[in-house]
C-alpha cells in the first residue's frame, strides 16, 4: 500500500511507541492524526516533545467512547490501534479497566472502521499472550496463555479485532511485538528502572526477578516492524511477530546497562517488584520468520546499539527529570 495522500489514525499516539510511531509517519510524508487520551490539562502526553507536532492533527478523546471512535474515524483510510492499558502489575489491582479499554476499546475501533469504510486496520498486541514459552523460538502458532488479567484482556482484543476480518472481511492485521525499549518508555519497565535509578545517583539498584529472557526490541524497529505490515496486502488477516529472534536474561541487560553506565551499582531485590510466580512469564523468544518472509523487514539495532541511544536520552538532565526514581510506580 502507497501511504501518500492517506489519512492515517493512531490510538495510543501520546504514548511510547505510538509517539515514536506518529513521528516516523510524519516523516514520511503522512497525514497524522495522533489521538491523545483526554485531560482536562489539556497535555498531550510524550506528543509534546515531538518536533513533527505542529505537522499532526492532535484529537483528545476515549476509545471506550463507541460514539466518539465513529466520528474521530470518519475520515480515515488507515489506523493503527495502540491505545491500551498496559502494565502488568496495575491489572492485578484494576482488571475490569482492562477489559474496558482493551477490549471493548478494540471493538469500538473496529467497529467504527467497518462503518466508515477504512482499508486498513492493524491491531496491536504483545508476546505477553504466549506466556512462558512451551518452544522456542515462539512462532505465530503458539499457544495462547493469560498468565496475568492484562494478557487475557489482550488475547481477548486480538480476538475481537480477528473476528471482524472474518465476520465482516475488515481488513486487520495484527502486529505482535515483542518488548520494546527506547527513549520516552514508562519508568515501570525495567530498563527505564535500571537506567534512572544509576543515573539519579542510587547507591542501590531496587529491581524483581532477573532470571526470565526477553527479546528486546528498540522502538525504531518495532515502528518500522508496523509499517512494513501496513504496506503488505499479504499481512491483511494474518497474526505476526515483531522480534529480534534474540533472547537475552533480564540479569545480563542489568549488567550490559551498569557495563554501558560505567557503574558497580549493588543490585537488590524488591519483593513488590515480583510477579505471581504463576503469573511471571519467565520466557520469550521471538521467531520473526514470518514478518521476514512477509515484508523483508530486519532489525537494525543491536541490544547493544540501542542501549547506547537509550541511555543518551534518559540520562540528558530535562528528560531523566521526568522520572520519579524513589517511586515504584505499578
Amino acid at each position: 500500500m502507497n501511504f501518500e495522500n492517506k489519512k492515517i489514525l493512531v490510538t495510543g499516539a501520546d504514548g511510547f511507541i505510538g509517539s515514536h510511531l506518529t513521528e516516523m509517519l510524519v516523516k514520511r510524508g503522512t497525514k497524522v492524526k495522533a489521538l491523545s487520551y483526554y485531560n482536562s490539562f489539556n497535555y498531550w502526553g510524550w506528543l509534546e516533545d515531538l518536533d513533527c507536532l505542529n505537522d499532526i492533527e492532535v484529537p483528545t478523546g476515549d476509545v471506550r467512547d463507541p460514539h466518539y471512535c465513529k466520528r474521530i474515524i470518519k475520515d480515515v483510510d488507515i489506523i493503527f490501534h495502540l491505545a491500551a492499558l498496559i502494565a502488568i502489575p496495575y491489572s492485578y489491582v484494576a482488571p475490569d479497566s482492562y477489559v474496558d479499554t482493551n477490549v471493548k476499546g478494540t471493538l469500538n475501533i473496529c467497529q467504527a472502521a467497518k462503518e466508515n469504510g477504512c482499508e486498513r486496520v492493524i491491531h496491536t498486541s504483545t508476546s505477553e499472550v504466549y506466556g512462558t514459552a512451551q518452544y522456542v523460538p515462539i512462532d505465530e502458532k503458539h499457544p495462547l496463555q493469560p498468565q496475568s488479567p492484562y494478557s487475557a484482556t489482550k488475547i481477548g482484543a486480538d480476538a475481537m479485532a480477528m473476528s471482524f476480518h472474518s465476520a465482516f472481511d475488515l481488513p486487520v492485521t495484527i502486529a505482535r511485538p515483542f518488548n520494546t525499549y527506547g527513549p520516552r518508555q514508562s519508568a515501570r519497565a525495567i530498563i527505564p528502572t535500571i537506567i534512572t535509578q544509576i543515573a539519579s545517583g542510587k547507591k542501590e539498584l531496587k529491581l524483581g526477578d532477573l532470571a526470565p529472557t526477553r527479546d528486546l526490541n528498540y522502538v525504531e524497529d518495532t515502528c518500522r516492524g508496523f509499517i512494513a505490515l501496513a504496506e503488505c496486502e499479504e499481512a491483511i488477516g494474518e497474526v505476526v511477530n515483531i522480534g529480534s529472534n534474540y533472547e537475552i536474561s533480564m540479569g545480563e541487560v542489568v549488567n550490559l546497562i551498569k557495563e554501558l553506565m560505567n557503574s558497580d551499582i549493588e543490585v537488590v531485590e524488591e519483593k513488590e517488584r515480583i510477579r505471581p510466580e504463576k503469573s511471571e512469564v519467565y520466557r520469550l523468544w521471538c521467531d520473526n520468520t514470518k514478518i521476514h518472509s512477509l515484508t523483508g523487514f530486519e532489525p537494525k539495532y543491536s541490544i547493544q546499539e540501542g542501549l547506547k541511544k537509550t541511555i543518551d536520552w534518559f540520562t540528558t538532565p530535562d528528560n531523566l527529570r521526568k522520572y520519579k526514581t524513589d517511586i515504584y510506580n505499578v
